[in-house]
């Protein structure tokens, strides 16, 4: 016998009946929409997946675009404009667009900033020096002739040395050195064994001297001090070598009023002996740490020094860092064993930046060091000139400058700043510049630090000295074509010799030459980068080291060169850090001394400025200027041009230092203004591509371009830049200062006033400005449009202008008001904004604004305390700085006066009430514009003098005025999206409603600690809360009241939402119970509590369905709840409603009782690895599936097949061969797992039940849940299939069981004996299910026995059972079994009784069912009289229900109905007997039995299997509209009618029960009949129709 695998998948429930399902557990491909229960194989696995693969492209921006930072976009009218716009094509546009902000609508002088920060960024990315220095050579310079107006450099001052330096070296008689300190503009001089220093800028300048030795002085040197040595006057150390010692001099140079420096000597009393060690060579590094050097050696030694003395270290002692040990205290003299020329030390030079020190020797080897703290100095790097000419080889053709003859003069550090790969420039003997690069070993590593120790040095570039014919007549440089340069010269001796050299940033290259002619004098060649044509080149050409250089002659030989003025640095980084147009307005530019012997001559850098103010100037005529100004243009482009030409004509230029005054001619100045004007470009409008004109399409002119890049170049140290500085003083207190020099404030405001005087006195002839009258030119509408967005551009810059000339004003006010004094009235938070505050954010930024108010108000009572008047003090700020002090500052400055004069007064007090009133209301004239931290302190004071109804009034106007439009309210009701603008003005009304938080927190506490009531009458703080709730509730302020509710949720205060009766707690609660379990159960809670019950069950059913994390048996819950609550009367909603509510949360519940089953049964399966087993419980224990998920997902896959089949059930579904398949695997799978425990048992165990045991109870089970539905419990196909079961299995009396208990089991269920008889009847006619042969004789067997048990339950009552009486056909039936029987002595029964003895037993049952037939026939008319009189009192007792009612009674049959019915009524075992139940003798109309009118093609079928079971499918008026049926049966609840209702468990007769009963109810209201006599039982709460 064998059974199929598994129940085949369908959907259930389907739209139709046997549609199949998209997926099986027997298809071999993957099915997209369901999952597996468990784990497929790894072939199936590989054969359903696929590759998943991603493509990423990458793309850089040009190199012309990242040096100038400029974007090119549809942005409008600039490059300079930086902000971007989405403009991807694959971005979804949303339903409701939340509008996007034009730039026409940023305010002026945000999009002003934004021109502003795109031209920092434009000059913050120039390029490097390791962009133009690349490997290769140059000789490209450009040489004007000296003196002219495009000379780079020019000589300002020579200062001769002091006649009392020369009366002192008349004097002398071994040596004579000189050198300078240019950084505190001193020079000195060594005669024998003395020191003179002096003041070089100083005519009659004193000699401040040091002769407090005897022996000759070798070499001097200014180096700083040791942190934490020395006192703070002393500013730098003077090393003195001399031919026995080293001293250490203090020196303290104080900065004086004309900018140069006093300088005093101190004695230090540290030495520290040489024992012989030649030093000539002295530097250091700026953490205080000497090194030195001499002729005799290589060797790079170290002079330390501490405080005191310590156990075994001097003050002052040595270290020798290339020889130590016994070669750093003996000092081998060369002339015993070495050479007569040794290589020794030339030069040192040490680069802070990057820790390192390099020494040059007399061999041209230049040697780096690897400084580490706090006295370790290694070395890493050995180069030797022969090295470099082998780099070299691989770079350029055959020089004669660079040969193994040639030497290295002098060296001069790159720092990190300034190069991130250059380190090093070595100077030839021949004039060249030698780049260098080093690296480390792992510097190739991706990500790698790019401060790690180099280990190799290359030669990366060099520089040949200009030609001999270089262009040195030409005023101006003539471009070239682009592309590299077209010829080097390699061989010109135009630098030879060069003495000695030095480089400053960023590129400032000084060269003593020598001249042939005269050894006693040089020549200076200096030269620097051409910054504006290095910017300029554009995308398509490679990178040049552009030059341009001076020939400066001094008259005399050159001794030392020094950097006046501090050392260059445009940027901390490489990119940007040598833009010399970026510093021209703000920085002085460099300056070089060189001492000669016979003075000190000072040359300075010329800036663009000078050179172009100078050029302009001498132009002979307008053809020459205008030849300039197009040789510019092409040079350096028209921005940087038209720029210039602005900054000449607000007075820059002339050749003068920075905050000098103005040396600008009248006639420069109008010519500049010229070029500004007639040079500026037009505005002009991109291609749109058909799209609408706009002025977003618009390419603003150069001249507005120009304008931003001069105003940002004007203000470039201030934008970026802290306001403040916060210290603390020596007493102890906090100190607040300017983080920018108050004098370069006063000077960039100076520079902003001239630009606005200039802007305002040329309007009419700048395009763009005059606005309606420019537009009046315009001749088509792209030409209105382009000067539209000119003019819009233009005013935002002049509006940034005015902005920061009054911010200027106000940070010096502030300054002038005690700052600290200021800062100490600040809050803390406001504090931290303003040590966070920039200039930028006070220029151009609202929260900046905002917290300058805030010190506008901190100013303003500083005053009131000290008994100014308000008016006064703000008439002054509006003046000073109006746009930081409004007509609504002073209202409020108003308002805050009457607070403060309010809370002078004796409280509770008429006059103090009347300010508090006044106060309010001058509030409420600016409370749109009244800040946040202004609000704040009002309602902290309101608080504070207990007037709690106005600041609950002015916080609410304040939120109103805040949102005129409510716009915060649409933006709830959309249901706030992310990203919306709408949220912005949300939140600011919500700072409102969270200070009415805190007052009533206030309030609340005040009332608690004082009684309401005194005598019977409200005390004042009751009366106080009674006001301050009337605002509360009084508002009509939808958000407000949201946002008060969300309040009392978080405060726990729940009782206080459900006892508020107001329209907004029902929308709130509503729009909550969509976000959380909690709010969903408060709307639950105010709709119980106010007997919405119908409403309070939709929400429960809602959540029981939603998407929030409640597990499944919390949903069981509340839908269990859901089902109380709907069965509950509700005043306002129909029964109808009710009814369709409750099916559904029937349905519901059916269904999450089915998936709490199944998620236990799966939890429990050891089949399911652990990982799957999360799965499956993160998808079950939560929402609630549907049938067909559950079913094919899970149960099926599973093999739950009690579980299918219960699902069938629910699902209505009703497909028989499916169904009965499903029930041959369920008796397969638990037979199975019965005898697999049964061989599994181990000793001690206790024993399971046998397989037909554990069978029968799953047949039990699945019996009750359905309540012996027909198509599920199909017991025509059921039955063979057990006694089928137990034949094959032999579950029967082999093992010890009953061979009777299939049928037995059936009747325990409540099965009719006459449905058995007929079911094994058909058995035993067809000889189906493998009944044949001697196997028959078990159904014979069986028949024998329910038959035979039928007549014992007929004898006991007396007649009639819940089968029916027993017809002629049982005895038929039991005629042809006993025909069927084997001869006596014949056949077998194996597994069952006897067959004699069921051959007696059959003899002696056919004679007693014959009697009872006879029996029956005189039972029917006696029993006639008594159902008539039944009826007629059940007809009575229905006059009072409405029509459409009906009643149903089983044990007489009778079934009544007074309205229509539509569909097909089928009724089982009722009109087989309707001839008795009538009482006449001829079968009656179907429809007149059953008392109804049949609709259109309504009919009556019969299915005669037994009385006990009366199924009505598709009425439609009989029980309400609904889907599916309505089913009577034993157990079984009403399923689309009323609610809660059972047939009672048995009914002896009529009007006699042994279940529990109740009383019904009719429909509407209407009064029903005692059901008691019906045998219905009412469960739980619900109402009932009357039927039974």
């Amino acid at each position: 016998m064998s059974f199929p695998e598994t129940t085949p998948v369908r959907a259930v429930p389907g739209a139709f009946l046997n549609t199949p399902a998209v997926a099986s557990r027997f298809r071999t491909n993957q099915d997209p929409v369901s999952r597996n229960l468990f784990q497929r194989s790894e072939s199936a696995q590989r054969s359903g997946s696929g590759s998943l693969r991603r493509s990423s492209s990458s793309s850089s921006q040009s190199r012309a675009l990242a040096r100038s930072g400029l974007v090119s976009s549809k942005t409008t009218g600039s490059l300079l404009d930086m902000s971007t716009r989405p403009t991807d094509p694959s971005a979804v546009a949303p339903a409701n667009p939340v509008p996007i902000r034009r730039v026409e609508n940023i305010p002026p002088v945000v999009r002003a900033a934004r021109a502003i920060n795109g031209c920092l960024a434009s000059d913050e990315n120039f390029p490097d020096i390791d962009s133009y220095c690349r490997q290769g050579a140059s000789s490209d310079y450009e040489i004007p002739v000296t003196d002219t107006a495009w000379s780079p450099f020019h000589k300002v001052q020579m200062y001769p040395i002091p006649n009392q330096v020369f009366d002192h070296y008349n004097t002398g008689e071994l040596q004579t050195l000189m050198g300078l300190f240019a950084e505190i503009n001193h020079a000195w001089v060594v005669i024998d064994n003395s020191l003179f220093l002096w003041d070089y800028t100083n005519p009659d300048a004193e000699l401040i001297g040091f002769e407090d030795q005897p022996h000759t002085i070798q070499a001097v040197a200014l180096v700083p001090p040791k942190p934490g040595i020395f006192v703070n006057t002393i500013t730098h150390i003077l090393v003195v070598a001399t031919s026995s010692e080293m001293i250490l001099l203090g020196v303290s140079a104080t900065p004086t009023p004309a900018g140069t420096k006093t300088v005093s000597l101190y004695q230090t009393k540290m030495s520290l002996p040489l024992r012989g060690s030649d030093v000539r060579v002295i530097t250091g590094s700026a953490d205080g740490r000497i090194f030195f050097g001499g002729t005799n050696d290589i060797d790079i030694s170290e002079l330390y020094y501490q405080s005191e003395e310590k156990w075994f270290s001097n003050r002052c002692g040595k270290i020798n860092h290339t020889n130590p040990g016994w070669s750093s205290v003996v000092t081998l003299q060369s002339g015993l064993w070495g050479s007569k020329n040794p290589e020794h030390l030339v030069d040192i030079a040490i680069d802070d930046s990057r820790k390192l020190l390099y020494t040059l020797s007399s061999t041209s080897t230049i040697r780096t060091y690897h400084m580490e703290a706090p006295d370790r100095l290694n070395k890493v790097i050995e180069k030797e000139k022969v090295h470099c000419l082998r780099d070299i080889a691989h770079m350029i053709s055959q020089s004669k400058l660079l040969t193994d003859r040639m030497k290295i003069v002098s060296i001069s550090p790159i720092s990190k700043q300034e190069a991130s790969k250059l380190h090093l420039m070595a100077m030839t003997d021949t004039g060249c510049r030698i780049f260098l690069s080093a690296t480390s070993a792992s510097s190739y590593i991706y990500g790698s630090q790019n401060n790690m120790i180099p280990q190799s040095m290359q030669v990366q570039f060099i520089k040949f000295p200009p030609s001999p014919v270089s262009r040195r007549s030409a005023q101006i440089a003539q471009p070239v074509a682009a592309g590299t340069e077209n010829s080097i010269e390699l061989n010109s001796t135009m630098l030879v010799p060069s003495r000695q050299g030095a480089r400053f940033a960023p590129g400032v290259f000084i060269d003593f030459v020598g001249k042939e002619n005269d050894a006693n004098a040089d020549a200076l060649f200096l030269s620097a980068p051409e910054s504006a044509r290095i910017k300029n080149t554009n995308n398509a050409t490679p990178l040049r080291y552009y030059e341009q250089a001076s020939w400066i002659e001094i008259g005399s030989r050159a001794e030392a060169v020094g950097l006046v003025t501090k050392p260059f640095a445009a940027t901390n980084s490489p990119w940007g850090f040598g833009n010399e147009l970026a510093v021209q307005f703000d920085e002085t530019p460099t300056e070089v001394a060189v001492l000669t012997n016979t003075g000190v001559h000072v040359v300075r850098r010329r800036r663009l400025v000078d050179n172009f103010a100078a050029a302009i100037r001498d132009a002979p005529g307008e053809e020459a200027l205008d030849l300039v100004c197009r040789r510019l243009i092409q040079l350096y482009g028209r921005v940087e041009t038209v720029s210039t030409a602005l900054a000449v004509a607000c007075g820059h230029g002339g050749d003068t230092r920075i905050g000098s005054a103005r040396a600008i001619d009248q006639t420069t100045q109008d010519r500049a203004r010229g070029i500004f004007v007639e040079m500026g470009g037009q505005p002009t409008l991109a291609e749109t591509d058909g799209a609408s004109l706009t002025t977003d399409s618009v390419r603003l002119s150069s001249r507005h371009d120009s304008l931003a890049l001069y105003l940002s170049r004007l203000i470039r140290k201030l934008w970026k830049s802290k306001v403040i500085t916060q210290g603390v003083a020596p007493t102890g207190g906090i100190t607040i200062g300017s983080a920018v020099p108050i004098d370069r404030l006063a000077a960039t405001q100076e520079n902003l006033e001239r630009l606005r005087k200039f802007i305002e006195a040329n309007r009419g002839l700048i395009q763009g400005m005059s606005g309606p009258a420019d537009l009046q030119r315009a001749g088509t509408r792209q030409e209105e449009i382009a000067l539209q967005a000119e003019h819009q551009a233009l005013h935002a810059l002049q509006k940034l202008m005015e902005s920061i000339s009054e911010g200027i004003s106000f940070v010096l006010m502030l300054f002038d008001e005690r700052a600290a004094d200021v800062f100490m009235r600040l809050d803390e938070p406001s504090r931290q904004q303003l040590r966070d505050l920039t200039y930028e954010m006070l220029f151009s930024q609202p929260h900046g604004k905002d917290l300058a108010k805030v010190l506008v108000k901190a100013i303003v009572n500083r005053n009131i305390e000290s008994g100014s008047n308000v008016e006064t003090v703000a008439d002054a700020l509006r003046r000073r700085c109006g746009s930081f002090c409004s007509p609504d500052d002073v209202v409020i400055f108003k308002a805050q006066e009457q607070l403060k004069r309010a809370s002078e007064q004796p409280a509770n007090t008429t006059q103090s009430r009347t300010l508090l009133y006044e106060s309010v209301k001058l509030f409420e004239k600016v409370a749109g514009s009244l800040a946040y931290n202004n609000l704040q302190s009002a309602v902290s004071q309101y608080v504070e003098l207990k007037y709690y109804a106005g600041a609950v009034q002015l916080c609410l106007v304040v939120a109103r005025e805040k949102d005129r439009g409510n716009t915060a309210l649409l933006w709830i009701q959309d249901g706030k999206p992310a990203g919306d603008p709408r949220a912005e003005t949300f939140e600011e009304r919500k700072k409102c409603y969270d200070m009415i938080h805190d007052v009533l927190r206030h309030l609340d506490q005040a009332s608690s600690r004082e009684p309401e009531l005194i005598d019977g009458k409200p005390t004042l703080i009751a009366t106080k809360r009674m006001e301050a709730y009337d605002v509360v509730n009084g508002s009509d302020d939808e958000v407000f009241h949201f946002d008060l509710y969300e309040w009392y949720i978080e405060q726990g205060w729940t009782d206080r939402i459900l006892a508020i009766d107001s329209p907004h707690v029902v929308t709130f609660l509503e729009r909550l119970a969509g976000t959380n379990v909690e709010h969903a159960d408060l709307l639950c809670r105010f709709y119980t509590n106010r007997s919405r019950f119908f409403d309070a069950a939709q929400v429960q059913a809602g959540l029981a369905q939603s998407e929030f994390a409640i597990s499944i048996k919390d949903r069981i819950k509340l839908l269990s709840l859901a089902k109380a609550n709907a069965s509950v009367t509700t005043v306002g909603v129909s029964r109808q409603q009710q009814q369709m509510l409750n099916h559904e949360v029937t349905d519901l519940l059916d269904i999450a009782n089915i998936q709490d089953d199944l998620l236990g049964r799966l939890r429990a399966d050891d089949r399911i690895d652990p990982q799957r087993k999360d799965e499956i419980e993160k998808a079950l224990d939560g929402s609630i599936l549907d049938l067909s998920e559950l079913f094919n997902n899970y149960a099926d896959q599973a093999g739950y097949y009690d579980l299918c089949l219960v699902i069938y059930h629910t699902a209505n579904y009703r497909n028989p061969t499916t169904i009965s398949s499903t029930w041959s695997n369920l008796i397969q799978q638990t037979h199975d797992e019965v005898v697999s425990r049964l061989e599994d048992l181990k000793p001690g165990q206790a024993e399971p039940p046998l397989p037909y045991e554990a069978v029968s109870s799953k047949i039990q089970n699945i019996a009750h849940y359905t309540s012996l539905d027909s198509f599920v419990f199909p017991i025509q196909t059921l039955l063979p299939e057990l006694c089928r079961y137990a034949v094959a299995y032999q579950q029967d009396a082999t093992i010890g069981a009953d061979p009777m208990w299939p049928v037995q089991l059936f009747l325990t269920l409540g099965v009719s004996h006459n449905m058995i008889v007929q079911v094994l009847e058909n058995i035993f006619d067809t000889q189906d299910y493998g009944f044949s042969g001697m196997v028959r004789n078990r159904i014979i067997e069986i028949i024998v026995f329910v038959v035979n048990d039928w007549a014992a339950e007929v004898r006991r009552r007396g007649g009639q059972t819940n089968g029916g009486a027993i017809g002629p056909t049982v005895g038929g039936l039991l005629s042809r079994c006993e025909s069927a029987l084997p001869p006596a002595g014949h056949g077998n029964n194996n597994g069952g009784a006897d067959l004699a003895d069921i051959r007696r037993v059959l003899k002696t049952l056919r004679r007693e069912v014959a009697s009872l037939d006879e029996q029956l026939l005189e039972l029917g008319h006696a029993r006639r009289e008594p159902l008539v009189r039944l009826v007629a009192l059940l007809e009575e007792a229905f006059v009072r229900v409405p029509q459409r009612r009906g009643i149903l009674f089983k044990h007489g049959a009778v079934f009544r109905h007074l309205g229509r019915v539509k569909g097909v009524v089928r009724v089982r075992g009722v009109l087989a007997h309707q001839a008795l139940l009538a009482g006449v003798d001829e079968p009656l109309d179907p429809a007149a039995l059953l008392g109804v009118e049949l609709g259109d093609g309504a009919r009556v079928e019969e299915e005669d299997v037994g009385a006990d079971l009366v199924r009505l499918d598709e009425v439609d008026d009989l029980l309400g509209p609904g889907p599916g049926g309505v089913v009577v049966a034993r157990h079984k609840r009403l399923r689309a009618g009323a609610e809660g209702v059972e047939v009672a468990q048995d009914v002896d007769a009529v009007g006699q029960r042994t279940g529990q009963g109740g009383r019904g109810e009719g429909r509407d209201g209407a009064p029903g009949v005692d059901l008691e006599v019906l045998g219905v039982k009412v469960v739980g709460s619900g109402h009932c129709v009357p039927v039974c």
